[in-house]
């Protein structure tokens, strides 16, 4: 099994924070980022971003993998 990479690691750290918090949302109507760092402040939007783009980053990485297979 190949070693993931600082980027990998950062973002499956962000995507484990935002599936939390979006449970949260989900079953307890609680907003942790939100509880956090204000509601949609600065810094709560960024960290929104982060979770956004670091799933569009893993999307990649799966489409990236499934492209070599393919080969």
């Amino acid at each position: 099994m190949k070693k993931m990479g600082t980027l990998s690691w950062i973002a499956f750290v962000l995507l484990l924070v935002g599936g939390l918090n979006w449970g949260l949302v989900g079953f307890f109507k609680f907003d942790l980022v939100a509880a956090i760092f204000g509601d949609m402040t600065a810094v709560s939007r960024i960290v929104y971003a982060l979770v956004g783009l670091a799933a569009l980053y893993k999307l990649a990485a799966i489409a990236m993998k499934d492209e070599k297979k393919e080969e």
